[in-house]
């Protein structure tokens, strides 16, 4: 069975719910993990911390990448996804707040595959998360898990 998850990593826990909430509207029903953190990300993603022993084979199908993050910020965190075998071709989508240009430059710099604006009205933020969900959920091609 091919896995559908997606890793929200997403200390907000306001952005959290209205991710899932926004989702659920859209009929994306994918199982959804959550990381409140930039170490939490990495641990669920390596299997290692309060993660360890999970499966590190199972990979999830799309990031969605915070940037403003305790403990290891999300442009670190990119890096990291990068610089590692078993990760490096997940698809990366920083989905933040961010404005500045700095950030978007690193990022696609780091690797990420999109850079998107939290949209603040929930309307628009229901509208960018079924682009989100149609495009890296049913269009897209990933990687092939073991290339």
């Amino acid at each position: 069975m091919e896995n559908k998850t997606i890793l929200l990593v997403e200390d907000n826990p306001d952005d959290v719910e209205l991710t899932l909430r926004a989702f659920k509207q859209n009929n994306i029903l994918n199982e959804v993990s959550i990381a409140r953190d930039g170490v939490e990300a990495l641990d669920y993603l390596f299997g290692t911390g309060k993660y360890k022993g999970r499966d590190k084979k199972i990979l999830p199908v799309v990031i969605l990448l915070d940037l403003k993050l305790p403990k290891k910020d999300g442009l670190e965190v990119l890096r990291e996804i990068r610089q590692n075998e078993l990760t490096k071709l997940i698809p990366v989508v920083i989905l933040t707040s961010s404005k500045q240009e700095s950030d978007i430059v690193n990022g696609y710099k780091l690797g990420a595959n999109s850079y998107v604006r939290k949209p603040v009205d929930f309307k628009d933020f229901l509208a960018a998360s079924k682009a989100l969900g149609l495009y890296w959920l049913l269009w897209n091609e990933p990687p092939p898990t073991n290339p």
